[in-house]
């Protein structure tokens, strides 16, 4: 579960990096936010699972 929080995380790194400040920054933002969102709950379902082995 950690090796998909990254991989989420430098996917919404990589949008917000080269997304932002162009005309399709708001395409861009959305799709970092989604990305984000996943990391973070990606991240906290694999430290939940891990902790109840």
């Amino acid at each position: 579960m950690f090796y998909w929080a990254m991989v989420f995380l430098a996917v919404a790194l990589i949008t917000g990096l080269f997304g932002f400040g162009t005309l399709a920054a708001g395409t861009a933002e959305l799709i970092f936010s989604i990305f984000v969102a996943i990391s973070i709950a990606t991240l906290i379902i694999g430290v939940i699972q891990k902790s109840k082995d």
